[in-house]
């Protein structure tokens, strides 16, 4: 079948690109087929299944990452192909090649990046200063539209909303639950130290990937890469240094070997900085309290990690 190619928006660099239309066109129809019939196709192009995609389909195709969204919400793909583009010229992320506007599973291709994600998400704590140097980098840029105008996904505004007015109305639908006082109690003494007011004063603005996941940085011998900008937007220096820091994916990383780094990724107001962490803890704690049932130790482990920051 000969390839149906339709011209999109041109690369950072100027090349022009086109779209697979034709291989698109198979992996969507495929999509809700029998499994044998997307093994076909999968086949017949010669891709390759890429692990991490999550959300989404993720593909490897002849030197290029071909990206299937399954969800769109909060402008995801937008999100994703103008942060691309926003870092293009540093090298530490996939170069975006064209984007395709589909009105129900729209795709991405992008250059493949070497390397992989740690073992069982232990990041090795010698690569935080590439990583830390890798975000400064990023958030030297310029900021132009359209990020600038966009917060990125799960802002810390968002974050403060979600303690302030959706975990308390789910707490008091779990009246019985034998970890509900504690966690009022420690909701209680978040709201006494005023974090929230003083998050909610101006900062500067900088470009944020908006996922700290340690995922999704992949190492290998020629360096440092990151993938996955479906959140990004803007942020401040103090909450990404603290989001990087408090992110459960992190939690084996000790915090001797965070703290040197907090001005690597261009912290410069410590009193913010710790307001986010404490928040951003409290995060994860409503997050995993929601899924205690099926991640217990985890639950555990992220009350102690509140109950610290808090103390």
């Amino acid at each position: 079948m000969a390839e149906e190619r339709r011209p999109v928006r041109p690369a950072p660099s100027g090349t022009r690109h086109t779209v697979p239309g034709a291989l698109l066109a198979d992996l969507r129809g495929a999509r809700h087929s029998h499994p044998g019939e997307l093994a076909a196709v999968l086949a017949s192009w010669s891709l390759r299944p890429l692990t991490g995609g999550r959300n989404n389909d993720v593909y490897a195709w002849d030197g290029i990452c071909v990206k299937l969204y399954r969800r769109t919400d909060r402008n995801r793909v937008e999100r994703e192909w103008h942060g691309l583009r926003h870092v293009a010229e540093l090298g530490v992320a996939p170069r975006p090649l064209w984007f395709d506007e589909h009105p129900s599973r729209p795709a991405l291709g992008m250059t493949l990046v070497p390397g992989s994600p740690a073992d069982e998400g232990v990041f090795p704590p010698a690569l935080l200063t590439d990583l830390a140097g890798a975000t400064r980098a990023m958030q030297a840029l310029p900021l132009t539209e359209p990020l600038a105008a966009m917060a990125r996904v799960d802002s810390i505004a968002r974050y403060v909303a979600r303690l302030t007015d959706e975990w308390p109305v789910q707490l008091s639908e779990a009246p019985g639950d034998e970890h509900t006082p504690q966690m009022l109690t420690l909701l209680r003494r978040w709201r006494a130290g005023n974090d929230a007011c003083l998050l909610a004063q101006p900062a500067p603005k900088v470009f944020s990937r908006g996922d700290a996941n340690l995922l999704n940085w992949l190492h290998h011998h020629t360096g440092l890469h990151v993938v996955d900008f479906e959140f990004a937007g803007f942020s401040d220096p103090a909450v990404d240094a603290a989001d990087h820091v408090e992110h459960i994916s992190a939690c084996h990383v000790p915090d001797a070997c965070w703290f040197p780094l907090t001005e690597a990724f261009g912290d410069r107001d410590r009193a913010r900085f710790d307001a986010a962490r404490r928040t951003i803890a409290l995060r994860w704690l409503a997050v995993l309290w929601k899924q205690r049932g099926h991640r217990p130790h985890e639950f555990l482990r992220q009350l102690d990690r509140v109950r610290t920051l808090l103390a």
